[in-house]
C-alpha cells in the first residue's frame, strides 16, 4: 500500500521507470544465467577435444553434439566443419572461419547489454523529466497572489519520486552491465586464446591426414 501511494503521488512519468526496472531486473536475471563459465568455456573442453582428434576428424554427431555444448563447442564445431567440407583448405581461410565463428561467438555473449546500458543511461533521464513535470505542476498550479498547499505539495513529490526512482533503476543496472562487460571481455579473451591453439591443431591434423 505504501508503494501504491508513492507510485501514485509520483503521477504517470513513474510508470515508464517501473517498466523499465521490470525490463532490466529480467535482462539482469537472464544474463546471470547465461553468462556461466560452463556454459561457455568450460574447463578441459579444448584438452578433451584435442586429445580426441589427434589423428582423425570427429564424426559428424559428434561434432553436432559438440556445438549444442557451449560457446566455445560453438566455435571449435566451426573448425572441424570447414575441414570437413574442405580437407584441402589453406592456413588462411581455416583461420577466417574460427575467426567468424569467434566473432559470432562473441556477438552472442554481448547479447541484451546494449539494452542494459540503454536502460541505466535512459532511468535517470526519465527521472529528471518527472522533476521537471512536477516542477511545472507546482509552478502552473499557483494563481497570482494566493497559493494551495496541496498542489504544491503534490507537485513536490512528483519531482522527487521520480527523481528518487529514476536513480534506483540506473545505479544497480549500471553496476550490472559494468560486471556483465567484464565477464564477456574475459570470456572473448580466453575464447581467443583457446580458439588460437585450436587453430595451430587442425593445420597439423589437415597436415596428418592428407
Amino acid at each position: 500500500m505504501k508503494l501504491l501511494s508513492i507510485i501514485q503521488a509520483a503521477g504517470w512519468p513513474i510508470w515508464p521507470l517501473l517498466a523499465c526496472s521490470v525490463v532490466a531486473l529480467a535482462l539482469i536475471i537472464e544474463r546471470l544465467l547465461s553468462l556461466r563459465p560452463h556454459l561457455i568455456v568450460p574447463a578441459d573442453l579444448l584438452d578433451q577435444v584435442l586429445a580426441a582428434s589427434q589423428n582423425q576428424l570427429p564424426s559428424a554427431d559428434t561434432v553436432q553434439q559438440l556445438q549444442a555444448h557451449s560457446v566455445l563447442g560453438q566455435l571449435l564445431a566451426s573448425g572441424f566443419k570447414s575441414l570437413q567440407h574442405n580437407p584441402y583448405i589453406n592456413d588462411a581461410d581455416l583461420r577466417q572461419s574460427i575467426e567468424t565463428a569467434g566473432r559470432q561467438a562473441a556477438h552472442t555473449l554481448e547479447k541484451r547489454l546494449t539494452t542494459l546500458a540503454t536502460i541505466a543511461s535512459a532511468a535517470p533521464l526519465l527521472g529528471l523529466l518527472g522533476t521537471v513535470i512536477g516542477m511545472i505542476d507546482i509552478f502552473g498550479s499557483q494563481s497570482p497572489g494566493a497559493a494551495n498547499p496541496a498542489q504544491l505539495a503534490q507537485g513536490i513529490s512528483m519531482a522527487l519520486y521520480n527523481t528518487a526512482f529514476g536513480l534506483i533503476v540506473a545505479i544497480p543496472t549500471l553496476m550490472f552491465w559494468r560486471y556483465f562487460r567484464a565477464q564477456v571481455d574475459g570470456f572473448v579473451m580466453e575464447l581467443e586464446t583457446q580458439a588460437e591453439r585450436f587453430a595451430r591443431h587442425l593445420q597439423h591434423l589437415r597436415t596428418r591426414l592428407r
